[in-house]
């Protein structure tokens, strides 16, 4: 392997104009480089997350919810990913919307502890989420249960890529109090 692979694929690149701004052109190289080789967002393509991400679309169309029909998780994050930098486009709007993706995690990852605990889930060993949930009898239990563990695997991959995203933009890591 050369030098250069060794470099491309230790860290993404994100490319800049000949003035330095950010080319948001290269934003989809970025994920994907982060979907290739980083284990907390390349989760999103587990069969068992995927599975999860359809119960969860076919959720939101059963509830009359208007969703936007994708066909993978994974595209569901790029696509978040890429919105999220769109609609935040400063540093103290990125930086509120990472800080509410922090707490949308913190939420869900307690949710999913404590109901797992209740329940003796073992998420784990279990070859399908969903059916992991069936051992919880209550069905909104059971559902609010499926959308913890789903927003907590979105969350985790999105936060992962935007604080990067957020360090290369600004200069400086993002912590929770700069702002």
């Amino acid at each position: 392997m050369t030098v250069l692979n060794e470099e491309t694929q230790n860290s993404p690149v994100l490319l800049r104009d000949e003035s330095g701004a950010v080319d948001y052109d290269s934003l989809p190289d970025v994920i994907q480089w982060f979907l290739d080789f980083d284990q907390r967002v390349a989760i999103i393509k587990h069969p068992r997350v995927e599975e999860l991400f359809q119960w969860k679309q076919d959720q939101s169309r059963a509830a009359g919810e208007d969703i936007f029909q994708f066909n993978r998780a994974e595209d569901r994050l790029a696509i978040g990913i890429i919105q999220s930098v769109a609609h935040n486009p400063s540093e103290r709007e990125l930086h509120g919307w990472i800080a509410q993706l922090l707490n949308a995690l913190n939420q869900a990852s307690k949710s999913t502890e404590q109901t797992s605990a209740d329940y003796q889930l073992d998420l784990g060993a279990a070859r399908s989420m969903i059916e992991e949930a069936h051992k919880i009898p209550a069905a909104t239990i059971r559902d609010n249960f499926l959308i913890d563990c789903w927003l907590e695997t979105l969350c985790t991959a999105e936060l992962r890529v935007l604080g990067w995203l957020y360090q290369e933009f600004y200069g400086r890591p993002f912590h929770p109090n700069n702002f």
